[in-house]
């Protein structure tokens, strides 16, 4: 199985920054594709950022140029680093990770999200 741990968020005024950070442990045998969704009250899940394993990203438009994401192969973790956030930027942000689970072989592949970090924006 594959466990993720996430940290980071909390309530920041608009125009703040805040970093996210997901650790992926278990049985890892190699992980493809990193990201981050957010889900705001009374909306859909949404993609926020991703990245292979390759360093290539793929960024919503509503938050280009203000998020960045990136990813420590070493330690399985993957980054969201938030700036100049807003009101809109309120919600509910879920790591997920992509790869294959070496608990059997061959290796299956496993989609795994965490349990969900809140950011708040408010003044």
């Amino acid at each position: 199985q594959v466990q993720l741990v996430e940290s980071g968020g909390g309530l920041v005024q608009p125009g703040g920054s805040l970093a996210l950070s997901c650790a992926a442990s278990g049985s890892i045998y190699t992980i493809n594709a990193m990201g981050w969704y957010r889900q705001a009250p009374g909306k859909q899940r949404e993609l926020v950022a991703r990245v292979t394993s390759g360093h290539s990203t793929d960024y919503a438009d509503s938050v280009k140029g203000r998020f960045t994401i990136s990813r420590d192969n070493a330690k399985n973790t993957v980054y969201l680093q938030m700036n100049s956030l807003k009101p809109e930027d309120t919600a509910v942000y879920y790591c997920n990770v992509i790869g294959y689970d070496s608990s059997s072989w061959p290796p299956r592949a496993f989609d795994a999200s965490g349990q969900g970090t809140l950011v708040t924006v408010s003044s």
